[in-house]
């Protein structure tokens, strides 16, 4: 059954530009991880500060693989890792399953 992980980032205004350019640098690097099946990063299109980072996932476990992966570690390393300095932001993951689908979804 699929699941949906969405990565609820609380985002000060002004680091909105960075957060989609380090998101679009990376675009493409969960894309071979088994069971994956989507990403999709939605900036407000009002005065929220809240940016959702929505994937899809074949099940639970492809998730948790994905999380336990050298793939995961490396894109979300921090400066001195080799990564980008990190960004004053909050995050909170919320998990879903689809409860109901338009028959094209």
């Amino acid at each position: 059954m699929t699941v949906i992980k969405i990565n609820a980032l609380t985002v000060p205004a002004e680091m909105g530009p960075e957060v989609a350019r380090r998101f679009a640098a990376r675009v493409g690097a969960v894309d071979g991880q088994d069971g994956f099946e989507g990403f999709e990063l939605l900036q407000p299109a009002d005065a929220r500060t809240t940016w959702l980072v929505v994937t899809r996932w074949r099940d639970e476990a492809a998730f948790e693989a994905w999380k336990a992966s050298p793939a995961f570690a490396h894109g979300h390393r921090a400066e001195g890792g080799g990564g980008p300095a990190p960004m004053p932001i909050q995050a909170e993951l919320w998990s879903y399953t689809v409860a109901v689908a338009s028959p094209g979804a």
